[in-house]
Parts: structure tokens; C-alpha cells; sequence
């Protein structure tokens, strides 16, 4: 396929609308399309085996995700819709913030409808359809998840002092892209930007380098990241019922606290940081 995504639309770049949503055009997906897709698919879904909430390969199932094929969109939302009042919508690209919070709060998941190309398959630097769709969407199937997604997208909406946007917009770094969840059967991967890579899959859980601290949303909100290399601190949830509370009263007290304090940076340890051990990480058979 081309190597623009944007060209895939049919669209120039003065024709796309102001909600940046297209026609997915999944008929125009090549052989080598879904095979691209395919071994993406299989190499990740092994990896992830006892490595991933269980949740996860539970919306991979529900909403029919599998190797043999790229998804297609109004198949996945005909079951996601009825679950969780969610919908995944084509977009040409990285769309802009307030388009993206404008979804969100909509239940409109955007996501890239190309696939990287054979020389890109272990790297690209702008998410494509597979870490969109197999990264994210599975687990837009939990209530839980799905609320806090919605709700991270209105509070996007409520502000607009930058510094601000980015202590919101790290509290969705640390959990959607690359946060971690403590379960019965030990410590599991549930943001995208861990499960659609195998380097970070294994990084994220077994190398000794990264923190690994409980999850507070005014720490969080302090908390430097980086993009173009593994996290040095991963945070943790205790489950997905512990999803930060982003409605507009519980979240403006814990902006004022997280302006009150200087940032840190992304690999800072501070007092009362509560650290997940390598007992913590350590998987437990099944009761």
C-alpha cells in the first residue's frame, strides 16, 4: 500500500473534515496487507500469553480480532457499540488534541487505518492500525476502562492551560498507553503501548531497570515521560475499579495539588512512592 496514509482516503489534505474521520476502505487492504497484520497478530498474541490482563484476550474474542484478516471496522462496532456504548472511527493520522478529547467524549475511538510497511514491522513512529486496534480496543469492552477513556475525553474538553493538558495528558500515558494491573495471577500488562510492542512487553514486566509504583493520580500527574524509548517508571493499578475518578469535582482537587508541586522526572523515586517488588511481579498458579 502507500506509504501516505492520508492518501489511502482519497481525500487531499484540504479535504479532510474537521472531525478528521474517514472511510476506513477496507476493501482497499492488499494480500500483503493482512499479512502484515497476520504475523504482527500471532508473534504479539503469543507473547502476551500470562503476560496481559486476562480482559484483554476477552475483547480480542468478543469483538472477533483475530490473525487471518485486518478488522473492519463496522464489524467491530457492531459488537462494541452494544457492549459499551463505543465506536472506532477511521482517522488519516495523529489528529489534533481537541479533535481527539471531542471523540473520546463521544465513545469515538480514532484510529490509523493503514498498517506499517515490511521494513517498519518491529518499529514505527506513528501508531497504525495494528496498535490501535489490537493495542486499544480490546479492552474499550471492560466498563471500567471504557468509562475512564469517555471521561478522560471530557476532561479534555474542560481545560485548556497547557501545563494543565499535560498533567492530563500523563495520567493517560501511565494507564491507557503504558500502564500495568496487579490481578489474582500477579502483576499484567494493560496499556496499548506495552501490548503492541514485544520489546516493552518483556521490558515492562521483567527487566529490573524500570520503577514499578503504585498508581496516584497527583504523582502521575507530576511524571515526566519519554516517547522514544522504553519507560523508566511504569505505574500500577490495583484494578480497573481503581481507574482514576475523572469527573470534574475529584479531578480539579487533584490538579490543584499537582500544581502546587514541582514535575518529575521519569525515572524519580520520592518519599512515599510505593515501589511493586519482584515478589509482586512474580506469577502465581491459579487457586
Amino acid at each position: 500500500m502507500t506509504t501516505d496514509p492520508l492518501s489511502r482516503s482519497g481525500l487531499r489534505p484540504d479535504q479532510v473534515p474537521a472531525d478528521f474521520v474517514v472511510d476506513q476502505g477496507f476493501d482497499r487492504y492488499s494480500g500483503a496487507d493482512h499479512g502484515t497484520w497476520g504475523r504482527l497478530y500471532r508473534r504479539q498474541h503469543d507473547l502476551l500469553q500470562d503476560r496481559v490482563c486476562e480482559p484483554f484476550f476477552a475483547g480480542l474474542t468478543a469483538l472477533g480480532i483475530a490473525a487471518d484478516a485486518i478488522p473492519d471496522f463496522r464489524e467491530i462496532n457492531r459488537v462494541l457499540k452494544a457492549a459499551t456504548g463505543w465506536e472506532v472511527v477511521a482517522v488519516p493520522g495523529l489528529v489534533p488534541d481537541r479533535v481527539f478529547f471531542t471523540h473520546l467524549a463521544a465513545r469515538r475511538f480514532p484510529a490509523g487505518f493503514w498498517i506499517r510497511r515490511p521494513e517498519e514491522f518491529d518499529y514505527i513512529e506513528e501508531p497504525d492500525i495494528f496498535h490501535d486496534i489490537f493495542g486499544h480496543v480490546p479492552l474499550l469492552m471492560n466498563r471500567s476502562y471504557a468509562d475512564f477513556v469517555a471521561a478522560y475525553g471530557a476532561a479534555g474538553l474542560r481545560y485548556a492551560d497547557p501545563a494543565d493538558l499535560a498533567r492530563l495528558a500523563r495520567l493517560y500515558w501511565y494507564s491507557v498507553e503504558f500502564g500495568l494491573i496487579e490481578t489474582e495471577a500477579g502483576l499484567r500488562i494493560f496499556g496499548a503501548g506495552i501490548a503492541s510492542s514485544p520489546g516493552e512487553t518483556l521490558y515492562a514486566l521483567e527487566s529490573a531497570k524500570p520503577n514499578r509504583i503504585r498508581f496516584d493520580p497527583v504523582r502521575v500527574m507530576r511524571t515526566r515521560y519519554k516517547i522514544d524509548d522504553f519507560q523508566q517508571s511504569y505505574f500500577v493499578l490495583p484494578g480497573f475499579e481503581a481507574m482514576p475518578d475523572l469527573a470534574p469535582e475529584p479531578l480539579e482537587q487533584a490538579m490543584v495539588q499537582a500544581r502546587a508541586l514541582p514535575d518529575l522526572e521519569a525515572d524519580a523515586v520520592i518519599a512515599g512512592d510505593r515501589l511493586v517488588t519482584a515478589d509482586d511481579r512474580q506469577r502465581r498458579p491459579a487457586a
